[in-house]
C-alpha cells in the first residue's frame, strides 16, 4: 500500500531543520540503511513520483553522453531538445513533468538515467546530512525523505 505523500507543515520542517544542525553524524550513518530500506518498503515510487513531475535532475557531462548515445542523438541535440541551464549553471530538464516520464510514472530511460535520478532520495548516504537544505526541500514532496526525517528525529 502506497504511504500518502507528505503533508509538511512549518513547524515540522522546523524540527527537522534543528535535528538535522544536531545530529551525531555517525549515529545517524549507522541508521540510514535500515531506515532507507523501510521506508522503500512503505512508499511505492511508482503511485508517488512526485520529484519526477515537479523536479529536475541535474544533468552531469556523463549523464548528457551516455543518454544521448543511448537515445542516439549527438550531445548537443539531446542538450537543444531536452535540457537547459538553471541558475546554479547546471543542465537541467526545461520543462516538468520530466520528458523521459510516462503516463505509467516510469522512466523511458531508467537503465541510464542521470546519475542524481539513481542516487535520489539520499536517503541512504552522507546527503542527507551534508546537504540539509536540499533534503529539507526533499522532504516536502518526498514520501520517502519524509518518513526517514519522522523517524529519525523523534
Amino acid at each position: 500500500m502506497p504511504e500518502a505523500k507528505p503533508i509538511i507543515n512549518k513547524e515540522q520542517l522546523k524540527v527537522f531543520k534543528q535535528y538535522l544542525q544536531k545530529a551525531d553524524k555517525n549515529k545517524v550513518l549507522r541508521q540510514l540503511p535500515d531506515l532507507h530500506e523501510e521506508a522503500m518498503e512503505k512508499v511505492d515510487c511508482l503511485q508517488c513520483a512526485a520529484c519526477c513531475k515537479n523536479y529536475s535532475p541535474r544533468f552531469k557531462t556523463p549523464d548528457v553522453k551516455r543518454i544521448s548515445k543511448h537515445l542516439r542523438m549527438r550531445e548537443s541535440e539531446f542538450i537543444d531538445t531536452y535540457l537547459r541551464v538553471d541558475e546554479d549553471g547546471d543542465f537541467v530538464v526545461k520543462a516538468s513533468p520530466c520528458p523521459f516520464l510516462g503516463s505509467d510514472n516510469f522512466c523511458s530511460i531508467y537503465d541510464v538515467r542521470p546519475s542524481d535520478c539513481a542516487r535520489f532520495p539520499y536517503t541512504d548516504e552522507d546527503v542527507l546530512l551534508k546537504r540539509q537544505a536540499l533534503t529539507l526541500k526533499n522532504a516536502t514532496f518526498c514520501p520517502i525523505v519524509f518518513h526517514v526525517l519522522s523517524r529519525l528525529s523523534v
